[in-house]
């Protein structure tokens, strides 16, 4: 069974950093496409960012320039790095892989964010 585990979150200031981590048990991330997904309070879950099986990033607008995917296929953890971070940037974050299984869905880790 494939499980997922965030970790990394926490409550900064506006223009802070944070990284974030995802691991998985029963998955080799590297043979897979890895995307982060947040949600923030009474909203639905968004796809932020993904990181091929070839290593190429991609991000939705809002985090483009700020947010980074990486890889380590040793530790098998996909990364998250946040920089320069926003009120708007609070919530829940999440990994699974592309397409999500809803099975894979872990308990996420909260980034709080204050103005």
């Amino acid at each position: 069974q494939v499980q997922f585990v965030e970790s990394g979150g926490g409550l900064v200031q506006a223009g802070g950093s944070l990284r974030l981590s995802c691991a998985a048990s029963g998955m080799t991330l590297s043979a897979n496409a890895i995307s982060w997904y947040r949600q923030a309070p009474g909203k639905q879950r968004e796809w932020a960012a993904v990181i091929s099986r070839g290593g190429a990033p991609k991000y939705t607008g809002s985090v483009k320039g700020r947010f980074t995917i990486s890889r380590d296929n040793a530790k098998n953890t996909v990364y998250l790095q946040m920089n320069s971070l926003k009120p708007e940037d609070t919530g829940v974050y999440y990994c699974n892989q592309v397409p999500f299984f809803n099975d894979y869905w872990g308990q996420g880790t909260q980034v709080s964010v204050s103005s």
